[in-house]
């Protein structure tokens, strides 16, 4: 089986699997998803939805967090990992929003890595996520299992994102990275991952993984 026949395959099968796909985090508008997915960064979605209600019943838009103190930004989001960055980021983003885009979130991926505390991930996952244009998520999952699928042997995020573009059909971009997240989360798991389990295990490369089992 070539790359690009089992890189189609896995997505094929990965959408029958997980036929429900939409975003992990809990929002009202794009604006809001931006946020919550500035917040997500080295945190998990769980704790971040538990977070982003109470911030966004006191901020709901770009308006109101544009003008927020940073100290009650802060403390709205202190059990977020990195709270202090974020903090500044939330605002300093809400600002060039409401300054420069009139409130509305940018639908381009060069107009959105403007904005503090937005690089390309979470920039491709608020394009296909609100926009619905395509955009490759390389967060820790996508990377680890990109790697391990042989799909990429490149170890930084943006180039792992050209590697993909390559080899995935850009109408899958957005879908493929959201449902390979879910089967990294459940199955391709960072530690103790289920290959025997995997309904790829036959022909996946597995690469670096048995040198990582052989260590735990």
């Amino acid at each position: 089986m070539t790359k690009k026949t089992f890189s189609k395959w896995v997505f094929q099968t990965l959408k029958e699997q997980y036929p429900d796909v939409h975003s992990f985090l809990t929002h009202n508008s794009p604006f809001q998803l931006l946020i919550a997915v500035i917040l997500s960064a080295q945190c998990t979605d769980e704790r971040v939805n538990q977070v982003t209600p109470v911030l966004f019943k006191r901020f709901p838009d770009a308006e109101a967090l544009a003008k927020a103190n940073i100290e009650d930004v802060r403390q709205l989001i202190r059990s977020i990992s990195y709270c202090n960055t974020k903090a500044k980021h939330l605002i300093e983003c809400s600002k060039k929003i409401q300054s420069i885009f009139h409130g509305k979130v940018p639908e381009e991926l060069d107009l959105l890595i403007q904005l503090p505390g937005v690089g390309r991930k979470t920039a491709n996952v608020i394009l296909g996520q609100v926009f619905s244009k395509p955009g490759i998520t390389v967060d820790t999952h996508v990377k680890r299992l990109s790697y391990r699928m042989g799909f990429t042997k490149k170890k930084d995020p943006e180039k792992i994102e050209y590697d993909l573009q390559k080899l995935w059909a850009k109408d899958t971009w957005s879908c493929f990275s959201t449902v390979l997240i879910l089967h990294g989360r459940q199955t391709c798991k960072a530690r103790n991952p289920q290959c025997e389990t995997c309904i790829f295990n036959a022909h996946c490369p597995k690469e670096n993984v048995l040198c990582h089992l052989s260590k735990t």
